[in-house]
């Protein structure tokens, strides 16, 4: 999927697949991810894996999540961006994204996309 189809799925319920839960260890460089990660089955992003998407919001760890894709985080020096996924019916601001990424986004250059 390119980046102007994935930009079509802000606003749209998705499904992620948790594959690395609120309080796990990343396997290979050891910090503790404060929030839900995981990927969307079936879409493909732009590095040839599945779309990754943040899941925001959720303060308990799981293993599915259906949201509302409110933003994209586009990474300006890497081809691998994520979707903002939080529960239908929350926003949150550019600001609070980026804060609540930062664990993993400080080694990028993100820049919050919405429609």
């Amino acid at each position: 999927m390119n980046y102007k189809d994935i930009k079509k799925l802000i606003g749209k319920e998705i499904e992620v697949v948790i594959d690395r839960k609120l309080g796990s260890k990343h396997p290979k460089w050891g910090f503790i991810y404060p929030i839900n990660y995981g990927y969307v089955q079936g879409i493909k992003a732009p590095d040839g894996d599945d779309l990754d998407a943040y899941v925001l919001d959720v303060f308990k760890p799981v293993e599915k999540f259906k949201g509302v894709c409110i933003a994209i985080i586009h990474r300006e020096d890497d081809n691998d961006d994520k979707l903002v996924v939080v529960p239908k019916g929350k926003d949150l601001t550019d600001e609070a994204i980026l804060a609540l990424v930062k664990f993993q986004e400080r080694f990028f250059k993100p820049t919050i996309i919405r429609k």
